[in-house]
């Protein structure tokens, strides 16, 4: 008996999943097996358990195929199509290891297509980088801070450099300021090809990059614009990618710049060593000189610093002076050979050009950061240069300061110093000297600012700290000239002249049209002498002669003290300066510096008319003019009261030192005192320059009031201050 089991429903076939067998069964060969079999019968059991999951959860839909890349379908649509016609070349290249028909290392070697095709690939591939690497390179927008900020140079009177301000010393130059035998020079040593190549050296870049990948450094090869990129877009690291990005941003700029523009952009911002940037400061450090005076022998040594300053700089070590030596005649030589400098021009140098010991641009700390200061303040304000145009540099300032007065000046104070400290060496710790020169038409010649700028940052001579005394007085005389007196108070002016007599007596009581004139305390108000000394009648020229202070201090009251005022301010004097317009203003209440005290002075001399003092004379911005408003000018006084102050002040020189010039000099000048003893003071003329003198006693560390001078202002017949200024203007003849 069998027992028959019933046959399972027939299952719903999912076409899609289905395992179909060929009628006739697996061919034979086929690589499908049993195990393959199994695993598809597999995979259809779990797709069908994921599609029953799916049909339990019909909220769940499938993910869309994500969409082939451009690149994906290129390939999909194209590939059949060059299969056919690609890939039995393809085949002959593709190496196969080892090489069937081939013994031994030659299995191992490449067929002569596979190597060409090996070239030609590496060749496309290259030339495609470098397109792609040259279109994504943009030339920077901000150059490097050092390759745009500059230093201000200063010049004395006469041209030569005096100064220069900055954290760098470079001053840009025009193309055309260079002279062409200083650029070939340059392009000798540096890149001859440089007007025809396209701004990178293949060659020299090959050779550097086989010189750092086998020896472990690097070698330069670079051209002028690839320097010049480095040197104002790049840093100075010695790496691959530097130089790969230099060699880009080089080609681009050959196409965006002309070469002048290059050259001339190089010769700004190459270092020349002793801290200088630029041809035009490298042929101030080592030659002093502007570079437009370089002959073809200095520029060849130039040249051969851009090789490495601390490597060619002679005076750094007799090494350095053979390397120099050498390199400076093959770049002249070298010069020869390209068909810039004849054999017979060539001849004519055979001595090594030495340059200078030193650096003559760097600042001293001393006299000259004073005249720095002064020139710094007049060239920002009366050429409109804000600070932040100022400190960016590039400007040179010729100044009107007199390299010759400046050290006699400073040598003269230099000797009252030194002398007060051994006569006086308790009261000469807190001595203070100010001196300055002015010419007649304004130029400031000469100050002397302090022992050192570094320890005393303030300019003695641009200080109002002290009253000027009876150096005043000559101001007090040229009011009353002027404008005469009035001894009521609605009359009419009187005229005066150097014959109009003055009680010259000590202790005269000051008188007002009213009557005698009472200071606050309710006490009559005098005039004294020095000394206590009386005179009697004497004329005001007479007065000023002999620094009789009593006529002039009534003068001033006839005169009026707003006249007075007046005629100080417009002979000079600042008007922050002046004193209060009370008696005391006529004896020198007023606290003028020494420049003002010499501009007043040489109004005098200058037939009463008044030129503002200045002390820069020209400003050029990278060789271009800058304007520069012209000092102003006015007239202070007429001539005549001119000079007849001029004559009194002739005749007081004479008084006090008879055989201090000839008969025939033009020399005027006049002591001044302080009633407290806290100043003296000396200011005179002579060859149409005026000199201010004053010397005091402050003790900064404890307040600003003047001190008593306790014997430091000499003797009357032998005033310091006198010294200083007959030292400083000599010869008096």
């Amino acid at each position: 008996m069998q027992l028959k089991v019933p046959a399972p429903p027939p299952a719903a076939a999912d076409e899609t999943m289905q395992l179909r067998i060929p009628e006739g069964g697996i061919p034979a060969g086929s690589d499908i097996s049993a195990d393959s079999h199994n695993s598809a019968i597999s995979e259809e059991s779990d797709t069908a358990s994921t599609a029953s999951d799916t049909s339990r959860t019909p909220s769940r839909r499938r993910r869309k195929a994500p969409r082939p890349s451009p690149a994906a379908r290129l390939t999909a649509a194209l590939g059949p199509r060059l299969a056919p016609v690609l890939g039995p070349y393809v085949r002959r290249l593709r190496p196969q290891y080892p090489r069937p028909g081939r013994t031994g290392w030659r299995r191992w070697v490449p067929s002569w297509r596979q190597t060409l095709g090996g070239f030609l690939a590496s060749l496309g591939l290259s030339t495609l980088f470098l397109v792609v690497a040259y279109a994504a390179t943009d030339i920077p927008d901000n150059l490097n801070t050092y390759a745009t900020q500059q230093d201000n140079v200063y010049f004395w009177a006469d041209g030569t450099p005096m100064a220069r301000t900055g954290w760098v010393q470079r001053q840009a130059m025009p193309l055309e300021d260079v002279p062409e035998d200083v650029r070939w020079a340059v392009l000798a040593a540096e890149n001859a090809s440089f007007y025809s190549d396209p701004g990178v050296s293949f060659k020299g870049i090959t050779r550097a990059l086989f010189r750092t990948l086998g020896a472990g450094d690097t070698q330069g090869g670079s051209t002028i614009t690839q320097q010049y990129v480095k040197n104002v877009y790049l840093n100075q690291d010695q790496t691959l990618s530097r130089k790969f990005t230099e060699a880009m941003i080089a080609l681009k700029l050959d196409n965006k710049m002309s070469k002048d523009e290059i050259l001339e952009s190089y010769l700004n911002t190459s270092w020349f060593g002793r801290g200088t940037y630029g041809i035009q400061r490298a042929a101030q450090a080592y030659y002093g000189k502007d570079v437009s005076e370089l002959n073809v022998s200095e520029a060849a040594f130039l040249a051969s610093l851009l090789k490495g300053a601390g490597l060619y700089d002679p005076t750094l070590s007799k090494a350095n002076h053979e390397r120099a030596l050498e390199r400076w005649e093959w770049i002249l030589d070298r010069m020869v050979a390209i068909g810039k400098l004849s054999p017979q021009e060539r001849a004519k140098y055979r001595t090594f050009p030495a340059p200078l010991e030193s650096n003559p641009l760097y600042d001293t700390g001393e006299q000259s950061d004073y005249l720095v200061e002064l020139a710094a303040q007049y060239a920002k304000k009366n050429a409109h240069i804000s600070d932040k145009e100022f400190d960016l540099g590039g400007y040179q300032i010729y100044t009107t300061f007199d390299k010759n007065r400046e050290a006699q000046l400073t040598d003269a104070v230099t000797k009252a110093r030194k002398q007060a400290e051994k006569d006086h060496p308790k009261a000469a710790k807190t001595a203070h000297f100010g001196a300055a020169s002015i010419a007649t038409d304004g130029r400031i010649l000469a100050v002397y600012g302090g022992p050192d700028h570094r320890t005393q940052g303030y300019n003695e001579s641009n200080a109002t700290t002290v009253p000027a005394g009876s150096a005043f007085l000559p101001f007090v005389y040229a009011a009353g000239l002027e404008h005469g007196v009035r001894k009521t108070r609605d009359g009419d002016r009187t005229p005066v002249t150097g014959e109009t007599l003055y009680n010259g007596d000590d202790g005269v009581p000051v008188t007002t049209p009213e009557g005698p004139y009472w200071d606050r305390s309710g006490r009559k108000v005098a005039a004294r002498n020095d000394g206590g000394r009386s005179y009697g009648q004497i004329s005001l020229h007479r007065a000023l002669a002999l620094s009789v202070n009593t006529p002039f201090m009534q003068l001033g009251m006839d005169t009026g003290l707003e006249k007075v005022r007046a005629t100080a301010e417009a002979a000079g004097l600042l008007s922050s300066s002046i004193g209060a317009q009370v008696p005391t203003l006529s004896t020198g209440s007023s606290t003028p510096s020494a420049i003002r005290m010499a501009s007043g002075y040489a109004t005098f001399a200058a037939d009463g008319v008044h030129i503002e003092p200045y002390s820069v004379r020209r400003i050029t911005h990278n060789g271009h003019k800058v304007d520069l408003d012209a000092p102003p000018t006015r007239r202070a006084m007429g001539a005549d009261t001119a000079r007849e102050v001029q004559s009194a002040l002739t005749d007081a020189f004479r008084a006090a030192h008879p055989d201090a010039a000839p008969a025939s000099a033009e020399v005027a000048g006049k002591v001044g005192t302080t009633e407290n003893d806290t100043a003296a003071w000396y200011v005179g003329t002579a060859k149409k320059v005026a000199t201010a003198v004053v010397v005091y006693r402050m003790d900064l560390n404890k307040s600003l009031e003047p001190l008593p001078l306790q014997g430091l202002d000499g003797t009357g017949t032998d005033s310091v201050a006198y010294g200083i200024w007959s030292r400083a203007m000599s010869p008096l003849g």
